[in-house]
C-alpha cells in the first residue's frame, strides 16, 4: 500500500490549470464571447456556445457550496488525515471546484462559509488548490 498522495491526472485540457497550480495561481478558462467563467475547463462555452476563451487568474476566494466529512481514508495515504472534508467551493467568479477544507475542525466547516486557496505543493511542478476558512478581525 503506498503513502505517497496520488497526483491529479493531467491532459491537454487541464494543462494550462495545473501549469498555473504549479506556480501557486488559481486560473479558470473564461470566455472571450460573453465573459462568463468556467470549470471544469472545456474547447465551448456552455452560455453561449463560443469557442473563443482565455485562462485568467481567479481571485482564490470562496465559499463552501457543500461538502462531507470522511471518517475512512479511501486512500492509504490519507490515513493519517482522517477525519478530512472533501468539499465543493463555489468561487467568487462562479464555477464551482472539487477540493478539501483545511484550517479547522471537519465540524466547524459549514454551507456558505467564506474561503481561500492555499496550496499543497506535492512535486515541484504540482500543487493542489486546498481552501481554508477566512480570517475576519
Amino acid at each position: 500500500m503506498s503513502d505517497i498522495k496520488p497526483l491529479p491526472g493531467i491532459n491537454a485540457d487541464t494543462k494550462p490549470f495545473w501549469d498555473a497550480c504549479g506556480t501557486h495561481q488559481l486560473k479558470i478558462q473564461q470566455c472571450r464571447n460573453c465573459g462568463a467563467f468556467r470549470m471544469p475547463p472545456s474547447f465551448l462555452c456552455p452560455k453561449c456556445c463560443s469557442r473563443n476563451s482565455e485562462w485568467t487568474v481567479a481571485s482564490g476566494r470562496g465559499r463552501v457550496y457543500s461538502y462531507v466529512v470522511y471518517h475512512k481514508a479511501f486512500h492509504p495515504a490519507f490515513t493519517g488525515e482522517v477525519p478530512y472534508v472533501a468539499a465543493i467551493v463555489e468561487l467568487d467568479e462562479g464555477p464551482h471546484l472539487i477540493t478539501n477544507i483545511i484550517g479547522c475542525r471537519p465540524d466547524e466547516v459549514r454551507c456558505n462559509m467564506p474561503v481561500e486557496v492555499v496550496w499543497d505543493d506535492r512535486t515541484e511542478e504540482v500543487a493542489i488548490p486546498l481552501f481554508r476558512p477566512v480570517i475576519t478581525l
